[in-house]
């Protein structure tokens, strides 16, 4: 097979087969690295700014390497582009005869077992959900994969999708009725046959490294493990590294041991009266913590009068409900599922009432109608890096936003990889002319009442020069909802035709997708569009950032985290607390421009950006705009588009 040189020169098979190919010398450079750390099986970090092409940088040497390879993304909607585009293209004009498999977690496959009960209770609230069960059930016969993102018919927010697909808890594996039919099964039959797998770091941390059943072959097996995003891991390491449980669980399993029950033990009539009064345990403990939603620690927790009682009764009720089930328990797999599924919940319940690990962080999560307890570890560099030892293999993490001012000193300390080889490669944009960084002079301080306004009053003259086209990326759901009420209000005042979007009005797809589609509309988002987003042309010439996005101190994760560093008299701000917000500034940043051809204007309102030391840490891991604090010169690039 042909050099990396020759795979991606002028006349090479990339040039031939792809339209508009250019050759960059950040992608073979990138890929030439990729390639050795794959022979040497090494370890090797990858910062590759936007239109380097990091994607076939690392596909080629992938496919070109002779040995079972695992990619792993930040996103499913990432996942999908891969398998159904770009890793066929590489494939078919490398004429690699490499075997590719799609895996994604359980609750993406119909499972035929779980829908069909559903079905026959008629558990559906509503007609249109009746009918999107009856819809995934002719698309359960036709399917090859029973991946729900092929089944256009149905919405992916679909709450019929809970009753139509497993959880590893009332999973009943081999006993299942329906076990050959299995989509789950077959999908990690492919994967261990396939010589590439594209899954997903939920699933990587879930299913291999945490040892899942059926998928503890994987991992030993393959030479090669390849992260996209990768600057996602810590964030998801952190959540699979801990543990948790939640009062939704207890619902669930109440609800699956009534169904099952009436099948097969109708006798016992002691189990639908002991499951409503575990369900009762389960509610009540949600109601001691009051009615607001949010994060909690452990300490702020049991400190409420009712709460310590509360958590007392659902582990009692939860506890004589598994000795109740075990009666039944050979009954039906069913029942046996529902008896296990019963006993880790109070092991779960009783280990976070008593925490035992000092190396964890106890808290608690409440949503509107559910409250989850977790435990999270303090640090998850020492527990990655054992998961990496063992088998000898490559590891290669890459992604746009990994390094503060070029390094990688932060990214490697949290996930315990020493001081590996690594590569920076700028972006092949020429930011100089495509782009300005815009501070604008006069902003209060952030944590000032009315700084929300401020940035709206702020960018609106931006925002009429550009003539819409227009992110507002914001850090709290909070400043979200006023920017938008705020935005709203001057667009009805001036009669401005510039259609108006907010994150949580429909799918983030849709979003996307009529913000494009139009050309000159303002969307209004937090966390979830910061990244991971890519709207080409004019239809994005404006990126407003309300603030530096900082992790709020009073999280109960991050406040025990600043408690542990400083107990080790290190720097929680410079070490932890700033380098994180450096890399989402970058990601935010990155949504501006996305080819040669773009041009536009990245607003950042913080203050703090010029006024604090440590902004110029910020600014100076961005790419190499033109800056100014000068409204004029945004209104002059505006014009001169």
């Amino acid at each position: 097979m042909s050099s990396l040189q020759e795979i991606f020169s002028p006349d090479g098979p990339l040039a031939k087969a792809i339209a508009g190919y250019r050759v960059r010398s950040q992608q073979v450079e990138m890929a030439e690295r990729i390639a050795a750390a794959i022979k040497e099986n090494s370890v090797f970090i990858a910062e590759a700014g936007t239109g380097t092409g990091k994607t076939f940088a690392y596909l080629v040497p992938a496919l070109k390497s002779n040995g079972k390879v695992i990619v792993s993304t930040g996103t499913k909607t990432l996942q999908d582009q891969l398998f159904n585009k770009d890793l066929p293209m590489v494939r078919d004009i490398l004429k690699a005869p490499v075997k590719i498999a799609l895996l994604k977690g359980r609750a993406n496959y119909v499972c035929p077992y779980h829908l069909q009960g559903a079905i026959a209770e008629g558990r559906f609230l509503t007609r249109e959900d009746a009918a999107d069960a009856r819809r995934i059930s002719v698309f359960a016969k036709t399917t090859q994969s029973g991946d729900k993102a092929e089944c256009i018919e149905v919405n992916e927010n679909s709450p019929v999708w809970q009753h139509a697909t497993s959880t590893r808890d009332n999973c009943l594996g081999q006993e299942c009725p329906d076990y050959k039919e299995c989509f789950v099964m077959q999908a990690r039959k492919e994967a261990m046959a396939a010589d590439l797998v594209v899954v997903n770091h939920h699933l990587f941390f879930a299913d291999v490294m945490l040892r899942d059943e059926g998928m503890a072959e994987l991992l030993p097996a393959c030479n090669t493990v390849i992260f996209d995003e990768a600057h996602q891991l810590p964030e998801v390491a952190t959540l699979f590294f801990g543990d948790s449980v939640s009062t939704a669980q207890v619902l669930d399993l109440a609800r699956d041991a009534r169904t099952e029950g009436l099948t097969h033990a109708r006798d016992c009539l002691d189990l639908p009266i002991a499951s409503k009064a575990m369900e009762k345990a389960a509610k009540d403990l949600r109601l001691a913590v009051g009615l607001d939603s949010g994060r909690f620690s452990a300490g702020q927790l049991l400190e409420k009068p009712e709460f310590p009682a509360a958590l007392q009764v659902l582990i009692e009720e939860t506890a004589k409900f598994t000795a109740l089930l075990e009666t039944q328990a050979e009954r039906a797999e069913g029942l046996e599922k529902c008896w296990q599924r019963a006993g880790e919940l109070v092991e779960r319940l009783v280990n976070w009432q008593s925490p035992a690990d000092s190396g964890f962080v106890y808290w608690a999560e409440a949503f509107t109608h559910a409250l989850q307890l977790n435990s999270t570890p303090l640090d998850v560099a020492s527990i990655f890096r054992k998961q990496m030892g063992g088998h000898p293999r490559a590891w290669i993490f890459t992604s746009a936003t990994l390094a503060v001012q070029g390094r990688f000193h932060h990214y490697c300390a949290e996930l315990g990889l020493g001081d590996p080889e690594s590569g920076c490669w700028q972006s092949p944009f020429d930011y100089g002319e495509q782009a300005v960084l815009y501070v604008p002079m006069g902003m209060p301080e952030p944590n000032d009442w009315n700084y929300t306004d401020a940035v709206v009053e702020a960018a609106w003259p931006a925002l009429k020069a550009a003539k819409g086209g227009a992110f507002f990326l914001c850090t709290s759901l909070r400043a979200m909802r006023r920017t938008h009420e705020l935005l709203q209000a001057k667009l009805e005042d001036e009669g401005l035709d510039m259609p108006l979007m907010v994150q949580g009005e429909g799918s983030k797809n849709d979003l996307l997708q009529r913000f494009r589609h139009h050309g000159a509309a303002i969307l209004v988002g937090s966390q979830s569009f910061w990244e991971g987003v890519d709207v080409r042309g004019e239809a994005l010439s404006l990126v407003v950032i309300d603030k530096i996005p900082f992790a709020p101190p009073d999280d109960p994760v991050l406040s025990a985290r600043i408690e542990e560093m400083k107990k080790q008299g290190r720097n929680a701000f410079i070490e932890y607390q700033l380098p994180r917000a450096v890399i989402n500034v970058k990601q935010g940043a990155g949504r501006l421009i996305r080819d040669e051809e773009d041009k536009g204007v990245l607003m950042i309102c913080d203050p703090r950006l010029i006024s604090k030391p440590y902004g110029r840490r910020v600014w100076q891991s961005l790419p190499p705009m033109k800056r100014t604090r000068e409204l004029s010169v945004v209104l002059d690039f505006f014009a001169q588009r």
